[in-house]
């Protein structure tokens, strides 16, 4: 890791010759979840690709851009689409724009997936504030040669995500009437979705649903001191009793459907906790 921290200021550099607010917190969407960006008076939208030491997104459903600007007065920065182990890229690769975000200013980090539902009360559609995750992706974008400067190599993870936006993410759901959980995220390294035996191990090592992303990017949030909001939106039903197919056409396509909820609880809990705090 001895070299990561000239490449964070490297493209955090970049990243501010093209946009000059000073983000207060920084928002990643996952598959299909980009309607968020709706909401954001943009001032610069930039490509991965030109942003260095980024990698490049290629899943269904991520467009690959760096959008700065302002969600409901408060700058923000907002990843349209993130980057995968299944793409082959390092827990490392995958986490680096949070060390960037981190480096331009944010002190808030909210992480969105598209993910299966395991626990059996879950429906297409709804969202899950994520309480606590399991990783069996198998990896940790703190491995390696330590370098102290990005934070300690041992950062506590006995609360992850931070409680009061989770809180107030359940809030905001219950004032505008929409379903929310709270439950425990598993993430797997894919790309294929579980099989049937796959999903009952889930369900009994307590995951209520998966995903494929979202841990190394809350790791590295953790070794940073960012505050972590975790949101699932659940796009497929997971049931060992109940064969179902799916395919990455359909989980972008149910996502979609859910961008209203997603936007109401990320623009809300930005708008007012960056403005209390």
């Amino acid at each position: 890791m001895q070299h990561v921290a000239s490449q964070i200021e490297e493209a955090a550099q970049f990243v501010r010759g093209q946009w000059s607010g000073v983000p207060r917190a920084g928002i990643v969407l996952g598959s299909g979840l980009g309607a968020v960006a709706d909401e954001i008076d943009v001032g610069a939208a930039i490509d991965y690709g030109e942003i260095p030491h980024f990698s490049r997104s290629a899943a269904i459903g991520h467009p690959g851009r760096l959008l700065c600007g302002w969600l409901r007065g408060v700058p923000v920065l907002a990843m349209q689409g993130r980057f995968h182990c299944y793409e082959g890229y390092t827990a490392e690769q995958a986490a680096f724009p949070v060390r960037v975000m981190k480096a331009l200013g944010i002190e808030l980090l909210i992480v969105s997936n598209a993910a299966g539902g395991l626990n059996p009360n879950f429906a297409v559609g709804d969202i899950m504030v994520i309480d606590d995750h399991i990783n069996l992706v198998n990896r940790n974008p703190l491995v390696g040669v330590n370098d102290d400067r990005p934070g300690s190599r041992f950062p506590d993870r006995s609360a992850p995500y931070d409680r009061q936006l989770g809180d107030h993410s359940l809030a905001i759901a219950r004032r505008e009437n929409f379903v929310c959980h709270r439950g425990v995220y598993v993430a797997m390294l894919g790309p294929t979705y579980e099989t049937r035996a796959e999903v009952r191990m889930l369900r009994y090592f307590g995951g209520d649903a998966v995903g494929m992303s979202t841990v190394p990017e809350v790791i590295v949030a953790a070794q940073a001191g960012l505050r972590v909001l975790g949101l699932s939106t659940i796009t497929n039903v997971c049931s060992p009793d109940v064969p179902r197919t799916t395919s990455g056409e359909e989980v972008v396509a149910a996502a979609y459907t859910a961008r209203y909820k997603l936007r109401a609880i990320v623009a809300g809990v930005i708008a007012e906790e960056c403005a209390s705090s």
